[in-house]
């Protein structure tokens, strides 16, 4: 009897052993497997185009330091064509992809729409005069119609103009083969589709009808920035589209929760770093869009960083 009760403790005891051992090899192959891989592409913003007459070879060596693979350039009436092509070269040289960029509040509005394809009209002819490597590579339209007060009057109706434009500028884009994005508040996702959509939000009927959107899911935290874009990031996993986080680097004074202007370097890309990772668990996260350009040269010099 007791040479049994013996062998019977032995026996427990080493089938112990092996699940220990076990679990210690399957947390050893869970170790070695290669962690999900983190997008950490960035686009930015650069509105001030007429930078790129003198600082195209700064820009394109801050972007490249940056990880900066798409700029939105604005398109002014200042700078002339042949400053775009030497700009947008330079930086095709490098990898970076530039967008034309434009828009404003009331282009939001039926009589507005022709703002917008006075752009485009501007866009196909300055690509069809271009080389390859001196070609826009896409557009992005930044109308913010919310900060006019017909919207707190007519919401409904503003989507509606608003909607039915962008139906129009997506299409000419399409035409010309230029992916179109658009540039969006986080709270989209909390107002009503046009009344002709089958859409339960206008920021999923915006990820429908376009090729990407960047969410402004301004916040000095990674992790609330990917929460404000989380229901833009699954709409767009569905629908196989694109969505940038959006960044804010620049001065407000609409609350420093905003922006990572007065944060450190550090916790700047401490948060960063969060956001992309939690990103990347996506399909749809194309990256980082940083608000803006000259706002993040700021931070690097202010902060005693590189200069650009």
């Amino acid at each position: 009897m007791k040479w049994a009760r013996r062998l019977r403790h032995i026996d427990a005891k080493a089938k112990w052993i092996i699940l220990a051992a076990g679990i210690c090899l399957l947390l050893l192959i869970l170790f070695l497997l290669p962690s999900s891989k983190v997008n950490q592409n960035k686009a930015t913003w650069l509105w001030d185009a007429s930078l790129i007459r003198s600082e195209t070879e700064e820009i394109v060596a801050f972007s490249g330091r940056e990880g900066i693979t798409t700029i939105f350039l604005q398109i002014q009436q200042e700078v002339t064509d042949e400053e775009y092509r030497r700009f947008v070269a330079a930086a095709h040289r490098q990898g970076i992809s530039v967008h034309a960029l434009n828009g404003h509040p009331d282009w939001a509005y039926e009589e507005g729409r022709q703002k917008g394809m006075d752009l485009l009209a501007w866009l196909e002819e300055y690509n069809q005069a271009s080389a390859p490597e001196e070609k826009f590579e896409g557009v992005q339209f930044d109308v913010e119609p919310y900060v006019l007060r017909r919207w707190e009057r007519e919401q409904e109706q503003v989507v509606e103009e608003w909607s039915a434009n962008t139906e129009v500028w997506v299409q000419e884009a399409k035409r010309q083969g230029l992916p179109f994005s658009a540039a969006v508040p986080f709270w989209l996702d909390s107002i009503p589709g046009p009344s002709r959509a089958d859409t339960d939000s206008f920021s999923r009927w915006m990820i429908q009808n376009t090729d990407a959107i960047a969410v402004m899911a301004y916040r000095d935290s990674g992790e609330q920035m990917y929460e404000l874009s989380k229901e833009e990031l699954e709409q767009a996993d569905e629908l196989g589209k694109s969505v940038w986080i959006g960044m804010e680097l620049g001065d407000t004074d609409e609350g420093e929760h905003l922006t990572f202007y007065s944060k450190s370097e550090q916790e700047m890309e401490d948060e960063a770093l969060r956001a992309a990772k939690l990103g990347s668990d996506h399909s749809s996260f194309a990256g980082l869009a940083v608000h803006h350009y000259q706002a993040w040269v700021h931070k690097r010099t202010a902060m005693g960083g590189e200069e650009p």
